[in-house]
């Protein structure tokens, strides 16, 4: 998830024990783990590697989260706790740009904001959605800011953030909702998503 085993990597099951310091079967369980969860391949020979990005599966998260992201933005309008806007604010307080090589703590704050946003909509089941979709979105972000982003795209960035907030402090759902919609259709998986299904930016 940090990156340091980038996609396509051939995980070296014995080597990776002797590293982490267990036997090959909890390591074989924990491949097993991560291959339900699509972030490992595992083939018929017990062969192991991170699984690569994908243009498929990269166009399929955002199409979720076009869905998803903005219904948990709408209802955490209107169900919002004090607790909730305090946790909102502190986490935009502490958002920065992420550049071309985010650190796993850059990372965090990004999905601490909008964990925020999502988990005062006081839905569990969407909670948890949103929560494996940030997982696996993650590996796409990183591709995506592999393409430099001007300073003005940042400054849009951060003003969707601040609006969104003022939009939940506001109560309105429709402003969430919206805001929340367009900054999924401009995020950097949208941008990894397009990338990914043009050869010519693969390259």
């Amino acid at each position: 998830m940090d990156g340091s085993l980038p996609p396509g990597t051939v995980l070296a099951q014995a080597a990776l024990a002797r590293q982490l310091g267990v036997s090959t079967t909890p390591l074989r369980e924990a491949l097993r783990r991560l291959a339900q969860q699509g972030l490992v391949e595992l083939d018929a020979h017990r062969d192991a590697r991170v699984a690569p990005l994908d243009a498929a599966e990269a166009r399929d998260l955002v199409e979720l989260r076009q869905s998803l992201d903005p219904l948990a933005a709408g209802l955490a309008a209107a169900r919002r706790t004090a607790e909730d806007l305090t946790e909102m604010r502190a986490a935009l307080d502490a958002l920065e740009s992420l550049p071309a090589d985010p650190s796993p703590g850059q990372l965090a704050g990004h999905r601490r904001f909008h964990a925020a946003v999502y988990t005062a909509s006081h839905n569990r089941l969407l909670v948890q959605s949103l929560d494996g979709l940030w997982d696996k979105t993650d590996r796409y972000r990183r591709h995506a800011l592999q393409e430099e982003r001007t300073p003005a795209e940042l400054a849009r960035r951060a003003e969707e953030h601040r609006l969104l907030l003022e939009a939940v402090v506001d109560r309105d759902g429709d402003a969430a909702t919206a805001l929340m919609h367009r900054h999924v259709e401009t995020s950097l998986g949208a941008r990894a998503a397009a990338r990914l299904a043009d050869p010519a930016a693969r390259r």
